[in-house]
């Protein structure tokens, strides 16, 4: 019998090379639109930090793609950030004010539609053919991806451009003035990013307004 800690936690502890003993954070949340990239980056982080990784699509499916309630969810988010150190990816409304504001940085994966797209329709089929199980018995279905209302798809270009909006208001609001934000808007700014431990992009803080962006800094010799 599996332990829901054991479900929606992974720790990648056993992984110990390229640890970033430069990066002084260690509760970070990583958001974006569906198939960005989150959990792939979030799992990195831990990783690297080897520190817990929680990812919010495992705390709200249950097996048969049964979601937990609102309640619930906010119960098992409130006891999974508890600790000093984790990395948590999703975009869940109902518990990011919980999640936020306990975090130190967030990271935001702000990428084209287009290739996003691209990205998820790999994804399904890599999921598909493997019969690849989600958070405890669940299996994505090409009817359900493709040809349903619940269609990944469907909800990518429903939600791109509103989480656009919302994570711009949000993260340049006085009230997430504690969080250190990390914007990039191609794979190659989070690769750079992650390679060389430079601030590609840092957005927002309480004195600036949300379109201001920081320039990048020059490189520093490894």
């Amino acid at each position: 019998m599996i332990s829901f800690d054991q479900i929606i936690i992974r720790d990648p502890g056993f992984l110990r090379n390229e640890k970033m003993t430069t990066f002084p954070y260690q509760r970070i949340c990583v958001v974006g639109t569906t198939g960005s990239g989150k959990s792939t980056l979030a799992l990195e982080l831990a990783r690297r930090l080897q520190i817990p990784h929680v990812e919010l699509d495992a705390l709200h499916w249950g097996p048969n793609w049964v979601h937990c309630s609102d309640e619930e969810m906010r119960q098992r988010a409130e006891r999974v950030t508890r600790g000093d150190a984790w990395v948590v990816d999703g975009n869940y409304s109902i518990v990011r004010d919980l999640i936020w504001l306990r975090a130190e940085v967030v990271v935001w994966l702000d990428y084209p539609l287009l290739l996003i797209l691209w990205w998820l329709w790999k994804r399904t089929w890599k999921r598909v053919l493997s019969g690849e199980i989600l958070w405890g018995t669940n299996r994505e279905r090409l009817w359900q991806q493709f040809f349903s209302k619940d269609s990944l798809f469907l909800w990518a270009l429903q939600t791109y451009q509103r989480r656009k909006e919302t994570y711009t208001t949000l993260l340049g609001s006085p009230e997430y003035a504690n969080l250190k934000v990390y914007h990039f808007k191609n794979p190659g700014e989070k690769d750079d990013w992650l390679r060389t431990g430079v601030e590609i992009r840092t957005l927002y803080s309480a004195t600036s307004s949300p379109s201001d962006q920081c320039p990048k800094p020059q490189k520093t010799s490894e």
